[in-house]
């Protein structure tokens, strides 16, 4: 973003809106093993050009990082078993495709859970892939900063790991005085770098138009000065 703004010689813009969701044209493609609905090479990657595939740290993570993964990026609480499950498979042969992988965790699923849980599999491999969640990080400082005073950033979020993180971020433009409590006047002379709204949820309306919006959450906030670097 800030090479961009420098490429075009700008300083400061207006608005930035950031839209989380993956691209559903990502999703539908049958060859880039997004989605457990197709047979496909477990690659994953959002650039194709370089970087390690989803296939690479099913066969090369160890079973405690893997465990890790599931846990943290797909909030599974078998993330153990599957993990285990994994890299006793892999002894035998590599996981390279989507079959190969269902066919491992699908037998520790519940049958009424099958498709939320192989959901939530494939989300921790694609975060992990791609390092989703440090790119957001960094992208949400850089994105505050190329704001100018009065401009507004809008996240749109889409699973509760980014929310988290988002609203975590807007928290603390917004926090203002970090002195302790007991203090009987501020002497850190912070206030409120930015002005936070209430979040917004897809209408009902919306919802019957485009189903996939229905856990799509958008957080904004308006800047009031430069954030704090601590």
């Amino acid at each position: 973003l800030t090479n961009w703004m420098r490429y075009y010689d700008v300083e400061h813009v207006d608005g930035i809106l950031a839209d989380l969701g993956v691209s559903s044209h990502h999703f539908d493609d049958e060859e880039r093993g997004f989605s457990f609905r197709f047979e496909a090479p477990l690659d994953m990657r959002m650039n194709e050009r370089g970087g390690m595939t989803a296939a690479d740290v099913v066969n090369r993570y160890d079973e405690e990082a893997l465990a890790r993964l599931f846990y943290l990026y797909g909030e599974m609480k078998n993330s153990r078993s599957l993990a285990s499950a994994i890299v006793k498979k892999r002894q035998t042969e590599t996981i390279n495709t989507v079959e190969q992988l269902i066919n491992v965790v699908k037998p520790l699923m519940g049958r009424e859970r099958v498709k939320k849980d192989m959901a939530k599999v494939f989300q921790a491999l694609r975060i992990a892939v791609n390092d989703e969640l440090g790119c957001l990080t960094r992208a949400l400082d850089t994105a505050f900063d190329c704001l100018k005073v009065g401009g507004v950033l809008a996240v749109i979020t889409f699973h509760s790991l980014e929310d988290r993180i988002v609203k975590q971020h807007m928290h603390a433009w917004k926090q203002g005085c970090i002195c302790p409590k007991d203090f009987p006047v501020c002497t850190c002379g912070r206030t409120p770098a930015a002005r936070v709204g209430k979040p917004v949820t897809a209408s009902a309306e919306e919802l019957a138009a485009n189903p996939r919006c229905r856990s799509a959450k958008l957080r904004y906030a308006k800047k009031l000065h430069e954030a704090y670097k601590d």
